[in-house]
């Protein structure tokens, strides 16, 4: 764990997990209020991804293609869990209007996105700005992470995550 340069070559003192390292906690409240645990996925893989705003035309396309995919990735053993920074009200009306069936989890005081080096600086449009870093990983059966993906794109990402595991 520790500043990289990313994929935009910014130099960031962000904390960054890589592949090896014990998954960050992640308990936090879904859009229905209720508290998930990544603990309660413990023996099985999961992805947790992390984006910036529900119902943005980026965070929708990516929630789309990982809600297509859940089938395939369920076939391999992979749950889904989208976290943002919304409250438990915006994640239910955009799970409800894209028909999304995998859990969105609410980080409003961006604790648990700063945790996994999920939130910090990025740069956007040019400019060095501190928000949502989109991130996805993948958290192995033990606990450990497996993939550690920062600054994806929206589109294509989940596209290129199966191929990368195979799926």
């Amino acid at each position: 764990m520790n500043g990289v340069t990313d994929n935009s070559g910014l130099k960031t003192g962000n904390l960054r997990l890589e592949p090896g390292d014990k998954a960050p906690k992640l308990r936090l409240p879904d859009a229905d209020g209720n508290i998930v645990d990544l603990k309660d996925y413990k023996g099985k893989r999961v992805i947790v991804y992390f984006y910036p705003a529900a119902s943005t035309p980026g965070c929708t396309k990516q929630a789309c293609d990982f809600r297509d995919s859940l089938s395939e990735l369920g076939d391999a053993g992979l749950d889904v869990i989208g976290v943002s920074p919304d409250k438990p009200e915006k994640l239910a009306k955009f799970r409800d209007n894209e028909k999304l069936t995998f859990p969105l989890l609410s980080d409003p005081e961006r604790s648990t996105l700063t945790a996994w080096g999920a939130f910090g600086e990025k740069k956007m449009y040019g400019k060095t700005v501190t928000g949502v870093i989109r991130s996805t990983f993948v958290v192995g059966a033990d606990g450990k992470i497996e993939v550690a993906q920062y600054n994806v794109r929206a589109t294509g990402h989940v596209a290129k995550l199966r191929r990368d595991l195979s799926v």
